[in-house]
């Protein structure tokens, strides 16, 4: 049945008081205690989209195409693409300029958190004190803490929350699991990951200015710091500024090092460097356009480098993935995945190519076959693409059986925080010492203070209502 026009009515003005979160409280009991209730066949999962930008359309589309889910509504602070989310669902969602409408839309069971980064945490902590469970786009956070308090709030609510690292719910990226796990790379040493695209020039330098109709600047900003609009703060463009992001540190590494934490078990890491700066771009952004990050794990490294300006652009894939150990090496992206075994060698063969003959009584050249440390493989047919459709389908099961999903909330905090402290280390020019069992930084105060920011007023009532400070 289409849902009336009339639920876009502004609704900015709507207060955050204590009342209204007692009341969502109160809702989420009910939702908590109905969480093991079995929906029936035919029943389908209303679903909430927040954000409709370039992965909000495509979580429309998944979500309203599930046999048993349909989008009943959509949000988003700017009108015309909260209007063309709904005509996406044939005029079946409900429209609404303030998610909060959404929120209390008794039709809504689940929503999907597709906003711009720094209202992750805080729609998620709400969503879930609404008594619904989320699926929320990575990155997971925009600071360290807020990882913790969505955790805590998930789990005291009971709620289902599936992190949006997609390649989890991927069967190429399953079966490279598989392999490493099974130990065809042998002892991993080594893991590399790189990213490449071509912004020349960049945004330019647009001046500050009066936001476009349609859009409410205000909500946009939420919770983060009051700045006057400017079209490179705004829609996408948020990515590249502080306030509302971290840059494809957080974005695209929290989905590469996501598939390392699943792949490899990972214990948090002992220390994290990073470099890097706005080389190449010409524009009024902050967030680095070249970074690379050394993360110390015990018993070995990895390192993340991009660059948003590179002739590895003209290839095929804008990313690899790479896990080297003492028996090959594994090339992984969302397309492809490729295991390469090394050659076996003889240890005083090695030493007498690389030394030259010796004298008599010395190592020898002894003929050796030809042997590798097991077979290769390759998957050249991924869909990178239906990766959005299983991680939906995984996430719409567990509200069903409420279990735990492929990219659980807690998992993606730790690798949120991962990328959290390079960027901590970049923007300090400091080494970063981590204690993952604490969650604290060692020795460094200035750096230890950026684990938490403060939310904008109202906002931060939010967080008190929430008592997760």
């Amino acid at each position: 049945m289409t849902r009336p026009l009339s639920d876009t009515r502004d609704t900015r003005r709507i207060p955050l008081t204590r009342r209204r979160f007692v009341q969502a409280g109160a809702a989420a009991a009910l939702g908590a205690a109905m969480s093991d209730r079995v929906y029936g066949a035919n029943e389908r999962i209303g679903v909430g989209v927040i954000g409709f930008g370039l992965v909000g359309r495509e979580h429309v589309r998944n979500f309203h195409a599930q046999p048993d889910s349909r989008v009943v509504a959509v949000c988003d602070t700017y009108r015309p693409r909260m209007e063309a989310a709904a005509a996406l669902t044939g005029g079946a969602a409900a429209p609404y300029a303030d998610f909060r409408k959404l929120l209390d839309d008794k039709h809504v069971d689940a929503v999907v958190v597709a906003a711009p980064d720094h209202w992750h945490a805080l729609m998620t902590m709400m969503a879930c004190a609404a008594g619904k469970d989320v699926y929320v786009e990575k990155p997971l956070t925009l600071f360290v803490r807020e990882g913790r308090w969505m955790v805590e709030v998930a789990r005291r609510y009971q709620r289902v929350v599936q992190v949006g690292t997609q390649q989890r719910s991927a069967p190429h990226f399953e079966r490279a699991k598989r392999l490493i796990q099974d130990g065809r790379l042998g002892k991993i040493v080594h893991v590399q990951i790189d990213f490449w695209r071509n912004l020349m020039p960049g945004f330019g330098y647009p001046a500050d200015q009066d936001p476009p109709a349609g859009l409410d600047w205000d909500m946009f900003l939420g919770p983060a710091p009051l700045r006057a609009y400017n079209p490179n703060r705004g829609i996408y463009h948020f990515r590249w500024c502080w306030d509302t992001a971290g840059g494809q540190m957080t974005n695209l590494g929290q989905h590469s090092l996501d598939t390392v934490h699943w792949a490899l078990d990972l214990p948090p890491p002992t220390a994290v460097t990073s470099s890097g700066g706005r080389f190449f771009l010409k524009d009024n952004c902050e967030t680095p356009d070249t970074q690379i990050a050394v993360i110390e794990y015990p018993g070995f490294n990895a390192v993340c480098q991009w660059q948003e300006c590179s002739a590895g652009a003209a290839t095929t894939e804008m990313g690899a993935l790479g896990f080297f150990g003492s028996k090959g090496n594994l090339r992984l992206t969302r397309g492809s995945l490729k295991l390469t075994p090394d050659r076996k060698h003889n240890p005083t063969n090695v030493v007498a190519q690389i030394m030259g003959p010796h004298p008599p009584g010395g190592p020898q050249m002894v003929p050796e076959p030809l042997a590798y440390w097991g077979e290769p493989a390759q998957d050249d047919g991924a869909d990178g693409g239906n990766q959005y459709v299983l991680h939906a389908r995984n996430f719409l099961d567990c509200i069903r059986s409420r279990k735990e999903p492929n990219s659980d909330v807690e998992r993606g905090h730790r690798v949120a925080t991962v990328c959290h402290l390079a960027n901590i280390s970049l923007r300090t020019g400091r080494k970063i010492r981590w204690d993952g069992e604490k969650e604290e930084i060692l020795d460094d105060p200035q750096a230890a203070a950026m684990l938490v920011r403060p939310y904008r007023k109202p906002w931060d009532a939010v967080l008190r209502a929430l008592g997760v400070v």
